[in-house]
């Protein structure tokens, strides 16, 4: 099966859909508020691969890099591999019943060419222990049937982009084990948009959520264009803790090029109390049921009314501290006071030089 809805059973499966699929589909199943849309499956990548001897013409090219090989190298051999790529469209066994689950999207979201985002989701990401968070490409506002079979190739380019291949080379992944499954999503009109970390990105503090934000879609934050808005919320209770005004000078609308902010605007909370609170209940649902801290991306979808315009973009495993060594409380070989001591300074923290954020 090369599309599957995010309400079917085998959505939910990483290596039929990899990470960011399956997360969706996970959410849906429990009733989370997630926009509709489909996956195209790894089993479709693999099929295009098939076309015209393609997997063959990559290997010969991968096979003759090295670890050392050096960037230049890897983006040579992005340039040899995509210009093969160029000249072989998917196969009409894969674009038939892609073309069907995008005219069931726009029916069922009851709009004719319905705008939606196209966003890798390789079967390897997102995992704790190899985050491919970033590396990927993503496209939003496509429309269109066509334009979505157009991006849909492109995410299988991207797999063998230069700076994935050196990526793959730095963490000693054989290229060929990645495969790419495709999220295709009704794009949210985003009043507002950002991410939420259910412990807190700076500390590793696992009794607060924090979430940062900004106006519109949320490109400028996850591409660090703007300073957002920044909220801490306690988990216990979900009194709001703190919250910090950004300094949001532009944002997306459409998903194609930032606006400025007007003047007036830029300074001014981008959520209002209930709706932090209301993320914040979401989040703590998703830690629970994935039994780990969450990365997650959110939207205020305009098109909807209060209440009901809050949607869950992705969610996937918080890779920094989840990885951290955490130090035991106590120590007891080291005295009570030594323990008092370090936790006043900070000492039995992990190091603040880990708690950098990729998404």
């Amino acid at each position: 099966m090369f599309t599957l809805e995010f309400t079917h059973p085998d959505c939910r499966d990483v290596r039929q859909v990899g990470g960011k699929a399956a997360s969706l589909a996970e959410m849906t199943a429990q009733g989370l508020p997630v926009a509709p849309g489909f996956a195209v499956t790894a089993a479709g990548y693999r099929r295009y691969l098939e076309e015209a001897g393609l997997k063959e013409f990559a290997t010969q090219v991968l096979d003759g890099l090295r670890p050392d090989s050096g960037q230049a190298a890897f983006d040579e051999a992005e340039r040899v591999i995509a210009a093969r790529l160029a000249g072989i469209p998917l196969p009409d066994e894969l674009a038939a019943p892609v073309r069907e689950a995008y005219a069931k999207l726009c029916a069922d979201c009851g709009v004719d060419d319905v705008a939606v985002a196209v966003r890798s989701s390789a079967t390897a990401e997102d995992s704790v222990g190899a985050s491919f968070a970033g590396e990927f490409e993503t496209w939003v506002d496509i429309t269109g049937a066509e334009n979505v079979l157009a991006h849909i190739h492109k995410c299988y380019v991207s797999v063998f982009a230069g700076r994935v291949l050196s990526y793959l080379a730095e963490k000693e992944i054989d290229p060929h084990e990645i495969e790419m499954a495709v999220v295709v999503q009704k794009v949210v009109r985003a009043r507002a948009a950002g991410v939420m970390f259910t412990l807190s990105p700076t500390s590793g503090d696992r009794s607060k959520i924090v979430l940062e934000a900004s106006w519109g879609l949320g490109l400028s934050v996850v591409g660090g264009e703007v300073t957002p808005d920044r909220f801490l919320v306690e988990k216990i209770g979900l009194g709001i803790a703190d919250r910090t005004p950004g300094y949001k000078h532009i944002e997306y609308r459409r998903g194609d090029a930032p606006q400025d902010v007007p003047e007036d605007r830029r300074s001014v909370l981008c959520l209002a109390d209930e709706e932090v609170t209301a993320l914040a209940a979401f989040g703590k649902q998703l830690e629970k049921i994935h039994q780990a801290p969450q990365d997650i991306e959110f939207a205020v979808d305009e098109e909807l009314p209060d209440g009901k315009n809050l949607v869950l973009l992705q969610c996937r495993p918080e890779t920094v501290w989840s990885n951290a060594d955490r130090p035991p409380a106590f120590d007891a070989s080291a005295g009570m006071m030594s323990w008092i001591t370090g936790s006043i300074s900070g000492r039995t923290a992990p190091p603040a030089s880990g708690a950098a954020h990729q998404h």
